[in-house]
């Protein structure tokens, strides 16, 4: 090699290294470290149920027919209660899931960055998030939840220890509604095994049943872990 070639090389790989790095920052090409990203920007870890579990407590759930919605009520489920100083579940959720979150004297996000797994979109505005119930609070009353005391309820209704809650857009939480796997799956389809694996976590532990649909569509979405 020429002493001019020489000379150039350490400039020419310095040069394809910030190239590289500049085309994976835009998506030209594929994260070597296997971060997930879209078009709305890195989508964080979300944690979730070992698929395994999952599959094994599904087969141990009861399933039945879904009750009725005879005496439902949303206030029958107590949330948002305090979790810490001025903060709610609401708030702590928010905190939780997002990035840079800061807050005001009354702990209400005032700017950060989340990112809604249910259809992969970006947030900056905390008043475009909602708190999602895993399992709404009307799945739960037509699968156990009815039988339950006010204390159960609030309980899960506010509950941060399992994968009961999490901040999505409010579009597609509002989307959902109190909607069950078997009519209402997220629009990412890669966010499926993570759904329906923290679904039946939340059935499990609470005791809830599943109705035949529910099963089928919970084992096909498993199915893709």
């Amino acid at each position: 090699m020429s002493p001019q070639l020489k000379k150039l090389l350490p400039v020419v790989v310095f040069a394809l290294i910030v190239l590289g790095v500049f085309a994976v920052h835009k998506g030209i090409l594929p994260d070597p470290t296997g971060t997930i990203s879209t078009s709305e920007g890195p989508a964080p870890t979300v944690g979730h149920n070992d698929p395994a579990t999952a599959k094994q407590q599904l087969a141990a759930l009861t399933v039945a027919a879904e009750g009725s919605m005879a005496g439902y009520s949303r206030e029958k489920f107590q949330h948002w209660i305090t979790q810490d100083g001025k903060c709610d579940t609401r708030e702590t959720v928010i905190k939780r899931d997002g990035t840079d979150v800061q807050v005001d004297a009354a702990c209400k996000a005032t700017s950060g960055t989340w990112f809604s797994p249910y259809d992969d979109k970006k947030i900056t505005k905390a008043t475009e998030l909602d708190i999602d119930h895993w399992v709404p609070l009307a799945a739960a009353w037509r699968s156990g939840a009815k039988q339950w005391t006010d204390e159960q309820r609030k309980q899960f209704a506010n509950d941060l220890t399992h994968h009961q809650l999490i901040a999505v857009s409010a579009a597609s939480n509002r989307s959902k509604g109190d909607q069950s796997p078997d009519t209402w799956k997220p629009p990412s389809t890669g966010f499926w095994c993570v759904y329906a694996s923290n679904w039946v976590e939340v059935k499990s532990v609470y005791g809830l049943t599943i109705n035949p649909a529910e099963k089928t569509a919970l084992t096909e979405m498993l199915g893709r872990c």
